[in-house]
């Protein structure tokens, strides 16, 4: 219903316009409108990099904007040149032709501005429409309640008026945006409508780096955010939260985010259903890893099977204190992360306990097998087998289960 008002609305306004001004003007605001439409996104994209340095930030905004400052430039620079077309037109016939010609050419411009302006009004209803459907398509699957924005709300009534009244097609038949941002929109709904899959995002192996920045570690120990989450509390209140805040303002940031999920996203959606990933499962080595005490010594009872009970057991309470904490992280750009990792020599009774470190490093395929090559020249074997990562060091293998 609200379509075809705005149709009726906004055809009967540009006719009476086109009327009152004349053929001259809206024919040139015709061409403006056209010309405008067309050259908006791509100008856009242009003007959008200005944008920062005025200290507009958020990409979001940059990207609805930019195109929209274009199309209006484009308006205002067409209405001049027909101010002044139509002015020399009509000094013309004033002045020049006589008052029969006169006559006729005023019956003629208003009547033909009439119609102009009827062409010109279903240039805008179709332009509404497609800025209608665009942002519409994502507000109306994260919509939660009625509690959100009127804003939001009313563009949301507008989307489904669209898919109702059949008038979407004609907003799809002038859509140049590339089908991964709707995949994209798509996938921010999923996230939204799913908080549970938050534990399984971060160890996506595409994602793995993304984790270890500060915006996202932030974010995840976030109680307060996190809560709101699971309560699917309305989009716009998680969208206004200052670490989401923080994210926005980060163009380098929000760049990283779409070049990690956009190629992958349908390995993205596989992964968070069955935990297994198609593209990067034969890189056995990706994920993050937490180090398995009991495990590690199994494997050195195994390697030194003569060991007295008790050094082993004192072996054991060191491990138990030392190793904590200590976790490994494999990344797809062959960078590798050992943290928290204490000295590999348990201490001589009575010593202090020495301090963790983390250690950067690469790690490479090995013919099935991985080498690790670490800060300070060390080079360790490892292998992996199911969800266990084993690396030798020092005649001790430490063990590491993969994280779900």
């Amino acid at each position: 219903m609200t379509i075809w008002l705005l149709a009726v609305i906004l055809l009967a306004s540009l006719a009476a316009l086109g009327y009152r001004q004349g053929a001259v003007r809206v024919g040139f605001s015709f061409f403006g409108i056209l010309i405008g439409a067309v050259l908006a996104v791509p100008l856009g994209r242009l003007l959008g990099k200005l944008l920062g340095p005025l200290g507009i930030k958020d990409p979001i905004v940059v990207w609805a904007i930019s195109p929209l400052i274009v199309f209006v430039l484009f308006s205002i620079i067409f209405k001049v040149a027909a101010a002044a077309a139509h002015h020399k037109v009509e000094v013309h016939y004033k002045y020049h032709a006589g008052d029969l010609r006169l006559a006729l050419w005023e019956r003629l411009n208003h009547r033909l501005g009439l119609c102009l302006g009827l062409l010109n009004g279903t240039a805008y209803l179709i332009l509404i429409a497609f800025l209608i459907y665009v942002p519409s398509y994502l507000t109306v699957q994260v919509a939660s309640s009625d509690t959100g924005p009127k804003w939001m709300r009313f563009l949301n009534l507008l989307g489904r008026d669209l898919h109702n009244t059949g008038f979407v097609r004609v907003a799809r038949s002038i859509d140049s945006l590339p089908q991964i941002d709707y995949d994209m929109a798509d996938f921010a709904a999923l996230l939204y409508r799913n908080p549970l899959v938050e534990a399984r995002l971060s160890n996506y192996p595409a994602f793995l780096a993304l984790g270890e920045r500060p915006e996202f570690q932030d974010l995840g120990n976030d109680k307060e955010f996190i809560e709101a989450w699971q309560r699917v509390d309305p989009v716009m209140t998680l969208f206004d939260h200052p670490k989401i805040e923080a994210i926005r303002s980060n163009p380098e940031l929000l760049t990283a985010i779409w070049d990690a999920a956009a190629p992958n996203l349908e390995d993205l959606r596989t992964f968070l259903v069955t935990g297994e990933s198609p593209n990067f499962a034969p890189i056995r080595i990706l994920g993050r890893w937490r180090f398995d005490v009991n495990a590690a010594i199994v494997a050195m009872r195994r390697a030194k099977p003569n060991m007295p009970s008790s050094e082993m057991q004192r072996v054991k309470r060191y491990m138990e204190a030392a190793f904590n904490k200590t976790s490994c992280v494999a990344r797809p750009d062959n960078q590798v992360t050992l943290k928290n990792m204490p000295s590999l020599q348990p201490p001589v009774a009575g010593a202090p306990p020495a301090g963790t470190q983390t250690l950067e490093g690469k790690w490479q395929d090995a013919g099935g097998k991985y080498l690790l090559s670490l800060s300070g020249g060390q080079e360790l074997p490892a292998k992996v087998e199911g969800d266990r990562l084993m690396i030798a060091s020092q005649g001790m293998e430490l063990v590491f289960n993969r994280e779900d």
